[in-house]
């Protein structure tokens, strides 16, 4: 039986979540199609621009990404602390940036004149959006629909692109954010695509790696890397950016029997043996959790769970 979206995502659980959309038809999504010689590499871009795009305007930080060619990845991260931050002016530009505005929301933005129960109706309207901007459900669906409409206009068709519901799975802790985000980032490895995943294109690591080698900021809509945790640590990926594509890198010459790199400082950090972690990497997405077998038995009650489900690590 489908579990309801509510029982997978769940705030009280963890903010962090690893999303799959799928498509449903036989053309590709993106890349080359053999069979019916047509290169859709044009749609990739597509969904990058629009991914990068709604995280600007969404409170959902880009952990991780990684766009296929029937499919695409991404970690994403629920900032519930920004979103409740935001004015209710920044709430309405936020949503405005993909929708258009009811009347009422137009007048009050242009700061004309409301009735008490003109301002009560527009103060409702804006806290439904203020919930909807951290919300992983609205934040596909505006990611797929989107390139739904695009590709049938592209195909000249009607009908259903992607599989019935993008995939979800709840991230606990360090440990299964480290691996839900390397997964991602060696999908192109696993297919063959490219032997280094920073050389993948439309992918996440691709452009942090890109930007550290020119010195630049974390690319805009992408999750910054924090550092290790800390007292006063700021908003970000709980671990070193070097740290991490170190590991990534040595998960990689793993997978291609190249043993020369040392053990990754991270994964002694995580405490986490070779052999679980490279069998995560490989096999995250066997359920709808992921993470330590403590966090995953601390977590069952909040997501109404009577057993261990999911991938421990």
């Amino acid at each position: 039986m489908t579990k309801a979206r509510a029982s997978q995502i769940n705030l009280a659980a963890t903010s962090y979540y690893h999303c799959v959309s799928r498509c449903v038809r036989r053309s590709f999504l993106c890349g080359y199609d053999a069979q019916s010689q047509k290169s859709y590499e044009h749609r990739r871009t597509w969904i990058e621009t629009r991914l990068l795009a709604l995280a600007k305007a969404f409170c959902i930080d880009i952990c991780a990404y990684a766009i296929m060619s029937n499919h695409y990845h991404v970690v994403l991260h629920i900032n519930a602390k920004a979103a409740k931050s935001l004015t209710n002016i920044e709430v309405v530009e936020r949503w405005l940036a993909f929708h258009q505005a009811p009347a009422l929301i137009q007048r009050f933005y242009q700061g004309e004149s409301l009735s008490h129960s003109e301002r009560k109706a527009c103060f409702r309207i804006i806290e439904n959006w203020r919930e909807r901007l951290m919300s992983v459900s609205w934040f596909m669906k505006l990611l797929n629909q989107y390139i739904s409409t695009q590709a049938n206009r592209e195909d000249q068709c009607s009908g259903h692109f992607w599989e019935g519901r993008f995939k979800s799975q709840a991230i606990l802790d360090e440990k299964a954010l480290a691996a839900a985000m390397a997964y991602v980032d060696l999908n192109p490895v696993r297919a063959g695509i490219t032997k280094r995943p920073k050389h993948a294109n439309y992918t996440s690591i691709k452009k942090r790696v890109e930007s550290l080698e020119q010195n630049k900021a974390t690319p805009a809509g992408l999750f910054p890397f924090a550092g290790n945790p800390r007292k006063s640590m700021p908003d970000g990926i709980p671990f070193r950016l070097m740290d991490y594509l170190a590991l990534v890198e040595w998960t990689c010459a793993q997978s291609q029997n190249a043993n020369s790199l040392p053990r990754p400082q991270l994964l002694t950090q995580l405490n986490i043996s070779r052999e679980t972690w490279l069998s995560t990497c490989s096999h995250l997405e066997g359920g709808n959790i992921v993470g330590s077998l403590s966090s995953i038995q601390a977590v069952l009650p909040t997501l109404g769970l009577k057993r261990m489900t999911g991938v421990m690590i």
